[in-house]
């Protein structure tokens, strides 16, 4: 039978090849999805751990680090260096220039490096800095220049100025955009950081975390003894960890890291799987006449099903491992693109292949071809051979057959459906693990899909039928055509089933990416409300100051700058009828005012003249007493009744009038700033620092953070738009391979047509029209899906997210339409021009 299953191999090599085809770009997408997920997951967490350079641990903890922690820390087993995350804050004159920069400790471990000297040398003596390129512009220095250094130093409560005079060794620059959001950062040896920034020990600089250098293969022992070294509050986590944590708070305790990428890989699975065993089992059906020859020969069931199933598994391995290669070229030439383009995040040049993503599309796709052939080839060895010898159309669906097939179309399709519902509702509530969550929206949306292609064949046909209504009086050849996709449901439906499965995950995936992007917007607006944050400070005391109004209009005056509002803060104490209390800090605007420069909506919708907005985790609640208080937070009157409402926000908020009443000598120490849309928020915050000239004014922009989190969003999308290239090609070449087939196996049907008096010209029209009005229609109930499919997934992935909203890409659905009709037109061209040239006499002849 091997010598048998080969020659039919050689024999059917065309045929064949349409089912090759599939496979390939089946296992293509699942190994392009499994890389590309790594890809998106490691440049995510570069992009939100870059503070740590390379470390192999990050120590955090409540309270501040002492320096006895960080030594028993740096004598512990398996560490080669501890850092403490010391962040200073400096002021620095040159000449009649000055300027605030932070500063960071000199790294005692090149692997705990978050910014690169690019020029000069490393920081060594008490008397030299680094900085970086901004900063020395602003200065008008340059290497080798001396600057001037101001601190305060306290002595028994009293401030006393101090100067240093400091030497430029060194240029900085930040390649992981680690220190955006302050403009960047420069470096000096950590005496140096601590003094100049006003702290005599390193418990004055607050530094809650450390980052750790591990001995080569040591990290497990290192972080064992760091458990045992440091306080008892601390965490040890490797980096990694550190991310995935970073990036769950993005998304209020959901990975969406882990859980994007399991999606996409799923997704991949299952579209592999339908494409493949769409194909194969047309091809198989094809050759029942073969297959019955060969038992009138003396062929025994089991060896015809053991041959097919031979040829089946041949053709998947070979198949699969190609589509492997495939992927990974795909993968390869999707990160060269992109690294021609500034996605503003550091991809990788080249492409790390695992074990996974080489076995698993390499078992999927030999598997599957072999599922695929099993009930083809069952069917075929059942018909008795006489019977399958006899020329004739494709049998319709059976009565019993066809009952069995449509209870368990509707058992998957509704309770595939159920269990989606199921989990969007679960993921909304938080009360069950993401990963459950998850798992049970794939397995149901999986589930559901499989039944919707199952059933297809009893109701595509009939939505194919009623549009072919409104088509079939343009022309004969239409009539024909539109006649032609309801005299077999089981051909029409495998036909339109192949574009319906590319465009339903087409429009998923845009669906799902679309409400991702406008959900973590939203979520993003509320974690950073303020593009911009300017603080007026006392150069002597360090204290907040009132910012002075020429720099006021200075800032406004920059090129990117939308709107600048002058704000009053305070600190105060709110005390519920309970007694609980809240201590904390609390903004002054005017609701109008606000929504020229604050981005969370909540905030803005609940504030009032007799209300403070406090954090949803305040504890505190219904009719608050808030008293302020001074810089030593000292009560300074009697307190305010106000109504609480909660918002997602760190701070309180309050209007004018009640700033009025709890501190009326409050003054504006702050300048809330927003940005033109689409300016470069790191460009305009160096334009900004810039207009502050030398004032004591700290300048932070959060819209820098945030666009490193909108960088790694848009780094992803990317991503799914390369996948979706993949997805689209499958698509057509699915329509192509069984439009293909239907003709091959309607020779006879044409060659009739022919013969009572169709011309070429009509022949060709017609299965054009055939292939548009199939195409059509399977890209109009894949958009219906796609939709339906990509908000339950970004309900589920993001349900965490309270304002959660369903996008629709219309230009995308637009698109998604003009293709499918396109690829219906060209799926027919070559199989139109093949039925049109062959003589209707040879295509009379039976096989």
């Amino acid at each position: 039978m091997l010598r048998l299953t080969l020659a039919q191999m050689r024999r059917s090599l065309g045929r064949l090849t349409a089912a090759a085809v599939a496979i390939v770009l089946g296992t293509a997408f699942v190994a392009a999805t499994l890389i590309a997920g790594d890809v998106m997951t490691r440049t995510a967490y570069d992009a939100v751990t870059a503070t740590y350079g390379d470390a192999d641990l990050v120590v955090r903890q409540d309270s501040s680090l002492t320096q006895e922690q960080v030594e028993a820390m740096r004598a512990a087993d398996g560490v080669v260096a501890v850092d403490p995350m010391v962040v200073g804050w400096v002021q620095l004159a040159l000449g009649g220039r000055s300027t605030t920069e932070r500063l960071l400790v000199v790294p005692s471990d090149p692997r705990l490096a978050s910014l690169e000297v690019s020029e000069g040398a490393v920081p060594a003596g008490p008397d030299e800095v680094a900085l970086p390129v901004a900063t020395l512009e602003r200065l008008d220095a340059a290497l080798g220049d001396t600057v001037r250094v101001d601190w305060t130093e306290w002595s028994d409560d009293e401030p006393e100025a101090q100067v240093a005079q400091v030497r430029v060794v060194g240029v900085v620059d930040d390649p992981a955009q680690a220190w955006a959001r302050y403009g960047g950062a420069g470096l000096a040896p950590e005496a140096s950081v601590l003094t100049w920034s006003g702290w005599s020990e390193l418990e004055g600089a607050y530094a809650t975390e450390a980052v750790v250098a591990a001995a080569p293969g040591a990290v497990e022992t290192a972080r064992a003894a760091l458990v045992a070294a440091a306080a008892p509050d601390a965490q040890v986590v490797t980096r990694d960890e550190a991310a995935a944590a970073s990036v769950e708070s993005l998304a209020d305790g959901t990975n969406v890291m882990v859980s994007v990428v399991l999606a996409f890989a799923s997704i991949a699975l299952l579209v592999a799987a339908l494409v493949i065993s769409n194909t194969f089992q047309v091809l198989v059906a094809q050759r029942t006449r073969t297959l019955a020859l060969l038992r009138c020969v003396g062929a025994r069931r089991a060896q015809l099903r053991a041959s097919v199933l031979l040829e089946a598994g041949l053709l998947g391995l070979a198949a699969s491992g190609l589509g492997v290669l495939v992927g990974i070229g795909l993968t390869a030439g999707a990160l060269a693109v992109l690294a021609r383009v500034d996605v503003g995040v550091p991809l990788p040049t080249t492409v790390s292949v695992t074990a996974v993503a080489v076995l698993v599309p390499l078992a999927v796709g030999t598997l599957v071809t072999v599922l695929a052939a099993l009930v083809p080839a069952r069917a075929a060895t059942r018909v008795a051979p006489v019977a399958a010898l006899r020329p004739s159309d494709a049998p319709a669906v059976g009565a019993r057959s066809g009952r069995v097939r449509l209870v368990l179309s509707l058992l998957l399709s509704v309770g595939g459906a159920a269990g989606m519902l199921a989990a969007v509702a679960l993921a909304r509530l938080g009360a069950v693990d993401e990963m459950a969550t998850l798992g049970l929206g794939i397995l149901g949306g999986a589930a559901s899909f499989v039944g919707v292609v199952l059933g297809a064949v009893f109701w595509v046909p009939k939505v194919v039928a009623g549009i072919g209504r409104l088509v079939q009086g343009s022309s004969p050849s239409a009539r024909i055509a539109a006649a032609n996709t309801v005299r077999n449901p089981r051909r029409t439906a495998a036909t339109s089933t192949a574009l319906l499965i590319g465009v339903t995950l087409v429009v998923m995936m845009s669906t799902g990416a679309a409400s991702a992007r406008s959900s973590l917007a939203q979520d993003l607006d509320q974690r950073y409300p303020v593009d911009v944050l300017l603080e007026g400070l006392d150069p002597e005391s360090g204290r907040t100051d009132v910012i002075d109004p020429a720099v006021l209009r200075a800032v406004a005056a920059v090129d990117g700058v939308r709107d600048l509002v002058p704000v009053r803060q305070a600190s105060v104490t709110a005390e519920s009828t309970d007694g609980s209390t809240w201590d904390g800090v609390v903004f002054a605007i005017d609701p109008q005012d606000a929504r020229r420069v604050v981005g969370n909506e909540p905030v803005l919708d609940a504030l009032a003249a007799d209300v403070v907005v406090l954090p949803d985790d305040a504890g505190v609640g219904g009719d608050v007493t808030v008293s302020g208080r001074d810089q030593s937070w000292e009560l300074t009157g009697a307190g305010t009744t106000l109504r609480t409402a909660g918002a997602p926000t760190s701070v309180g908020w309050v209007g004018e009038a009640a700033m009025d009443r709890l501190a009326p000598d409050a003054t504006e120490t702050l300048a809330f700033v927003s940005l033109d849309a689409g300016a470069n928020a790191g460009e305009v915050q160096q334009a900004v620092q810039d207009a502050v000239g030398d004032a004591a004014v700290s300048v932070v922009s959060p819209a820098a953070e945030r666009a490193v989190y909108e960088q790694v969003i848009n780094t992803m999308l990317a991503v799914v738009v390369g996948l979706l290239g993949v997805a689209v090609v499958i698509a057509l070449v699915g329509v192509a391979n069984t439009l293909s087939l239907s003709v091959i196996e309607r020779r006879r049907e044409s060659a009739t047509l022919r013969a009572i008096g169709l011309s070429r010209r009509g022949l060709r029209w017609m299965l054009a029209v055939e292939g548009m009005l199939i195409a059509g229609v399977g890209a109009l109930l894949g958009t219906a899906l796609g939709l339906f499919y990509g908000w339950a997934g970004a309900a589920t992935v993001f349900g965490t997210i309270s304002d959660l909203t369903l996008a629709v890409p219309w230009l995308d659905l637009a698109l998604v339409m003009v293709v499918a009709l396109a690829a219906g037109l060209l799926a027919s061209v070559l199989p139109g021009r093949s039925a049109a040239r062959t003589p209707p006499v040879a295509a009379l002849a039976v096989d």
